[in-house]
């Protein structure tokens, strides 16, 4: 995607994407995946997601990554939290703790900055790019983190060909984009309900979330 649809889309708080809670597959998943340590866990195209303040509150060092600076700002604000700020190139860096969100182009990250990185949280990241930029989020995903660095991914597939996030992304097409590089366990799917917010607002039957842990090789 553009980066104006992004910055468009948090400008109008055209935001359906954001849960405005903690996700039900992060609290159920996450203590099995990163077991008893508190690893650096990335979050690529973070959001505001409440999920970041969750891996903080447990100890994780998080960093997240987010093109849109308005995101920033409210992932703080609306926290009740008061970020430093450290402008630069190519990310503007806002933190908390030991939690920070660099604010820039995730495909601008390098190895070099993630080496402390064991483990990755995507719930928001690979469903909201179109197909044909999704191989080369995982490539660059995979060239960034170090080897068996874990990730719990999070997926959503249902019917149609949407022109806007979140994308359908089938568990075969998980397999396709990971297999090459990542140790592939698919541990959870479940059915949306029909009275789910994104199900209702796209009048969707049968539409399924599935959970996947990885672990680079």
């Amino acid at each position: 995607m553009e980066h104006e649809f992004w910055h468009k889309r948090w400008a109008n708080k055209e935001i359906g994407f954001h849960e405005g809670s903690v996700n039900q597959y992060l609290y159920q998943h996450w203590p099995e995946l990163a077991g008893k340590g508190a690893g650096t866990v990335l979050v690529p195209l973070c959001g505001k997601a409440h999920d970041l303040w969750w891996l903080h509150d447990r100890g994780h060092p998080v960093i997240g990554v987010e093109l849109s600076d308005i995101a920033c700002k409210d992932f703080f604000e609306e926290a009740g939290e008061k970020a430093m700020v450290h402008p630069g190139e190519p990310f503007t860096v806002f933190r908390h703790d030991n939690l920070e969100i660099w604010n820039g182009d995730f495909f601008q990250l390098v190895p070099s900055e993630l080496s402390h990185v064991r483990l990755v949280y995507d719930r928001a990241a690979l469903i909201a790019l179109p197909p044909e930029l999704r191989p080369k989020y995982v490539e660059h995903l995979t060239a960034v983190t170090p080897e068996n660095t874990r990730t719990l991914l999070i997926t959503l597939d249902y019917d149609g060909s949407p022109t806007a996030p979140p994308f359908n992304v089938s568990n075969d097409e998980v397999h396709e984009l990971y297999a090459e590089d990542y140790h592939i366990e698919h541990i959870h799917t479940q059915t949306l309900a029909n009275d789910h917010p994104f199900a209702k607002r796209k009048g969707l039957t049968g539409a399924t979330e599935s959970v996947f842990r990885l672990t680079r090789r």
